[in-house]
C-alpha cells in the first residue's frame, strides 16, 4: 500500500462516517454510526440529544483509524464536512450551553436571542472545530441562512444592520476561511479522545451538500446533481452570489470562488424511505447490516410492481416547509391491490417525480437543458431507484461512484490543504471517478411522463383539505368552526 491519505469527516443529519482515503480518491478504511434519534422538547424545537455529534465523530473516527491497515503516519490531513443549517450555542469554554438546533428547528431561522450565556454561535462545523483544534474557525461556505455572511465577498458583512437582524453580533462569530485553507491542528485532547494524530492538521470545506457536489464530479452547467440524503435537493454549477428566480437559490461552492445553484427539496426525503423501511417490519433494523437486508428485501419486491403502483401515489411533505406549515404527507389511491411493495415504490416514484418537476423549473429559469443526470448519497446504492430515476427523468442517470460523494469531497479539501495536490482541478482528476451508468426504458420513461402530469397536481388538489383542516377549532367536528371565525 504506497501513496499518501486523509482522513475524510461527513456528519450528516441522520450518521456519521469517516473514511481514510488515498490520493487516488481509494476508501481505504471506514466507519459508519448512526446518530441518536432528534429530541423535540417542545413544538418547533428540533435537537440533537446531550452531545450526539462530538460523541458519535469520536466513535466513528476510532473505529475507521483501527480498521486501517497502512502507514499511519502517512495520513496528511483532516477534511472536516457536517450538517449545514444547523445552530450551535457555546459557553465561554467552547462546549454546548444547549444541544445542537437542528436545520429542522424554526428557531434557526430567526434572529439569535439567547442572552449572556452564549459566548460563540457557530454551525455544526464550527463546533466541531473548536472541539477537534481549540479554535473558532469555520469555513465560509458552511454559512447560509439566517447569518450575516456576504454572499459576494464572503466574508462577515460590513454592514451593522446585518447583525441587528440576525442578533449575533461580530465577537459571538467564528473567524472565516475559505476551503482548504488550515482550521487548526488536533490537540492533545481531542487525539486522546479520537485516535487522530495530536499535531494533524484540519482543513475547511463547506456545507455537507457543496462538499458533496465536489466529490461527485459536478463542474458542468450540463449536469445536474440529485443529491439523495434527509434532505434532497438538486443542484448545478453558478458564478453569480444572487439567483434570478425564486425556482432557485445560491449557495456556496466547495472550491474557492465557485457558487451552485440549488432546486428546491425535499425534506425528510430519504428518512421517509428509512421511516417505512422499519414501518413495514415493525421495529427499527438494530444494525446497518440488518437494514440493507431489509432494504434489499423491499427493493427486491418492490422492482416487480408496475410504474404507478397500481394508482397508488406518495405526496412527500412528511415534514412540511416553513411557508406551509399545515402541509403534510399522503398516500393517495389505495384500491385493496396493493401492498407494502407498491407503497415502498409510490415512495420512491414520489421522491423522482418531485425532483423530476424541481429541475423542470430550474431548466426554465437558468435557460439550460440537463443532459446528464448524476446521483449521489445513500439512496444512490438501490439500483431500483436509480432506475426509476433514469426512468422518471429519461436522460443518462449516473451513479456517482463513491456513494459518500461528501466524504470524498472532504478528502479532496484536505488533500488541497495539505498539498497532497498541487491544486483543486488535479485534485478532482485524480481523486473522482465515473460511477455507474442507468438508461431509461422508452416504455417505462412514457409511462412516467404520463403519471408526471397528474403527480404534478397532487399538491394543489390535497393541500387545501390540509389548510382546512389546520384551522379548524381544536374538537370541533366536521363543518366547525375555523379558527378564523368562519
Amino acid at each position: 500500500m504506497t501513496g499518501r491519505f486523509v482522513l475524510a469527516i461527513d456528519g450528516g443529519s441522520q450518521s456519521t462516517k469517516v473514511s481514510v482515503i488515498d490520493d487516488h480518491g481509494t476508501v481505504h478504511s471506514s466507519s459508519q454510526r448512526a446518530l441518536r434519534p432528534y429530541q423535540t422538547p417542545a413544538p418547533g424545537r428540533v435537537v440533537h440529544p446531550d452531545d450526539d455529534l462530538w460523541d458519535s465523530l469520536r466513535a466513528t473516527t476510532a473505529e475507521a483509524l483501527h480498521r486501517f491497515n497502512g502507514d499511519a503516519t502517512q495520513i496528511a490531513a483532516v477534511g472536516l464536512c457536517t450538517i449545514r443549517f444547523c445552530r450551535v450555542l457555546l459557553d465561554a469554554d467552547g462546549r454546548l450551553a444547549e444541544p445542537v438546533l437542528s436545520w429542522m428547528d424554526e428557531r434557526v431561522s430567526r434572529p439569535h436571542d439567547e442572552g449572556d450565556r452564549v459566548a460563540h454561535v457557530t454551525t455544526s462545523s464550527g463546533y466541531l472545530t473548536a472541539r477537534l483544534t481549540g479554535r473558532f474557525r469555520d469555513s465560509y461556505a458552511a454559512y447560509r441562512g439566517l447569518w450575516p455572511i456576504d454572499l459576494r465577498t464572503t466574508a462577515w458583512s460590513t454592514d451593522p444592520a446585518a447583525y441587528e437582524t440576525t442578533g449575533m453580533p461580530r465577537h459571538l462569530l467564528s473567524d472565516l476561511v475559505p476551503p482548504g485553507d488550515l482550521l487548526g491542528t488536533v490537540t492533545t485532547a481531542a487525539a486522546a479522545a479520537t485516535g487522530i494524530p495530536a499535531g494533524l492538521p484540519v482543513f475547511a470545506t463547506a456545507n455537507d451538500k457543496a462538499v458533496e457536489a465536489l466529490g461527485s464530479g459536478l463542474n458542468s452547467p450540463d449536469t445536474v446533481l440529485l443529491s439523495l440524503g434527509t434532505y434532497i435537493a438538486a443542484m448545478t454549477t453558478g458564478t453569480s452570489s444572487e439567483a434570478a428566480s425564486d425556482g432557485y437559490w445560491v449557495n456556496f461552492g466547495a472550491t474557492p470562488g465557485e457558487y451552485l445553484y440549488e432546486s428546491r427539496g425535499i425534506r425528510r426525503g430519504m428518512w421517509t424511505v428509512s421511516w417505512f423501511r422499519d414501518l413495514a417490519w415493525g421495529l427499527a433494523p438494530t444494525t446497518r447490516e440488518s437494514a440493507e437486508v431489509v432494504e434489499e428485501t423491499l427493493n427486491a419486491e418492490a422492482a416487480l410492481v408496475p410504474p404507478g403502483c397500481g394508482g397508488l401515489m406518495a405526496l412527500l411533505d412528511w415534514l412540511p416547509p416553513a411557508e406551509a406549515p399545515h402541509r403534510r404527507g399522503a398516500l393517495v389511491g389505495f384500491d385493496g391491490s396493493q401492498g407494502r411493495a407498491h407503497v415502498y415504490r409510490a415512495i420512491l416514484e414520489g421522491i423522482a417525480l418531485t425532483m423530476a418537476g424541481h429541475v423542470a423549473r430550474m431548466e426554465r429559469d437558468l435557460d439550460r437543458a440537463f443532459d446528464t443526470l448524476v446521483v449521489a448519497g445513500g439512496g444512490s446504492r438501490s439500483p431500483l431507484l436509480m432506475q426509476v430515476l433514469a426512468d422518471v427523468f429519461d436522460r443518462p442517470t449516473l451513479r456517482a461512484a463513491v456513494p459518500d460523494a461528501a466524504g470524498l469531497g472532504a478528502a479532496i479539501c484536505a488533500a488541497v490543504g495539505a498539498g497532497v495536490h498541487p491544486d483543486w482541478a488535479t485534485a478532482r482528476a485524480a481523486m473522482v471517478k465515473p460511477g455507474a451508468a442507468f438508461v431509461a426504458d422508452p416504455a417505462r420513461a412514457d409511462a412516467y411522463r404520463y403519471l408526471g402530469e397528474t403527480y404534478s397536481r397532487l399538491s394543489e388538489l390535497i393541500e387545501p383539505l390540509f389548510d382546512w383542516t389546520s384551522r379548524r377549532g381544536p374538537g370541533a367536528g366536521v363543518g366547525g368552526p375555523r379558527r378564523d371565525g368562519s
